[in-house]
């Protein structure tokens, strides 16, 4: 069997890493660049602490600050109509996976015109040319969306999230500094944690795992696990660091193996209700490893093991059980919504949600083969 990995031609870590990102742009001849950000973070100031290094280092930038969360396509056309305007020769995205997100379909869509429409880009599509050049500094410590190859992006129209898999949308250096996340709101932070904690455990037990990721997966799940609470709760700056590398070694995994059905039913609530990808994700992970671990509680054993579990003597369904409870326990810890009707999800709604997820490009890759029956009861588990 062949195997491939698909990284960043060039990563910084470290606080104080933003200061990297002049040095790249010039280096490579870039002279004027799209910055990709929301107004939340321009409010924050989080934004300044990189529009600051390209004034000083007298890099032209033009700004487009529109992204929501759930980015749709408007974001995108709206994007896209800045950096044409402007003949822009780089794009730098400032925020959280939405922003990342957007910023990846404007890069693909500026050297593929064809794709304009964006709906194209849906799916494993295999565009002609690389995107123009894209730099990532993420300021929440979850998606990854910096060092993967997936984006997704709300088709409002028709009320559903596109997942787009694409080699030419992994941004050319990912710039990971701590500093830009240490504000993050609680609910943020702790969203944005578990949305990494699901990448790492749905990325192990995925049905194409196999030894480079799954070594990216038990080190990032072991990192989240125990530095998650610490970092969201009490905003402790070692915790925080250590939240910024382990979202980062989870989306070098699952990138590369993709996921299951917590994330094709997360998008389906995404979708009809806009719910916070993070939160829909850390809600459902335990329903879903629940009704994955009976197909291979071998791998939850180890998981169990990486986070601190004792996984001696332990039944198959307890070892299943055990993960699932140290999940369940840590989502309560940080204040996440345990179901769906306290996140105001209409009941009748379900069998809608569950019809959409079995079809998003996640549900291939789930260990255990899926029914739209099991999704809907899964569904009403977490109801």
């Amino acid at each position: 069997m062949i195997n491939r990995v698909m990284l960043n031609e060039t990563s910084y870590f470290g606080r104080g890493s933003r200061s990297k990102l002049a040095d790249e742009l010039k280096n490579r001849g870039y002279t004027k660049v799209l910055l990709v950000s929301d107004k939340t973070l321009q409010e924050a100031n989080v934004e300044k602490m990189v529009t600051d290094i390209l004034d000083n280092a007298g890099i032209t930038f033009f700004e487009y600050l529109g992204v929501k969360p759930n980015p749709s396509i408007k974001n995108v056309q709206d994007g896209l109509s800045v950096a044409q305007i402007n003949n822009v020769d780089a794009i730098v995205a400032v925020g959280g996976g939405s922003v990342i997100d957007t910023a990846k379909a404007i890069s693909i869509i500026m050297t593929n015109p064809e794709h304009s429409g964006v709906v194209s880009l849906e799916g494993a599509v295999e565009t002609r040319n690389k995107g123009i050049p894209l730099f990532a500094l993420p300021t929440t410590a979850g998606t990854a969306a910096e060092v993967t190859i997936n984006y997704v992006i709300t088709d409002e129209n028709n009320v559903k999230k596109m997942v787009c898999v694409d080699p030419h949308d992994i941004p050319v250096c990912a710039i990971i500094d701590p500093d830009l996340m240490q504000g993050m709101p609680q609910s943020l932070a702790a969203s944005t944690g578990m949305d990494a904690l699901t990448h790492a455990m749905e990325g192990y037990i995925t049905k194409a795992g196999w030894l480079i990721p799954d070594i990216f997966h038990i080190n990032a799940m072991a990192l989240i696990y125990k530095n998650l609470e610490s970092a969201a709760n009490e905003k402790d700056e070692v915790a925080v660091e250590k939240m910024a590398y382990a979202q980062y070694i989870a989306g070098m995994g699952f990138s590369n193996v993709g996921l299951g059905i917590v994330h094709s039913m997360a998008h389906s609530l995404g979708a009809f209700f806009d719910t916070p990808h993070g939160v829909a994700n850390a809600l459902l992970l335990p329903h879903v490893l629940k009704f994955n671990g009976q197909v291979c509680p071998e791998l939850f054993r180890n998981m169990g093991k990486a986070i601190g579990l004792d996984m001696n003597n332990t039944s198959d369904e307890e070892a299943v059980n055990k993960v699932v409870e140290a999940v369940k326990s840590l989502s309560i810890k940080l204040g996440i919504p345990q179901t769906l009707r306290e996140i105001g999800i209409p009941e009748e709604m379900l069998p809608a949600l569950a019809n959409q997820a079995i079809n998003d490009p996640c549900t291939p890759g789930n260990p255990r083969d899926v029914t739209v029956e099991e999704i809907i009861a899964i569904y009403k588990e977490a109801y």
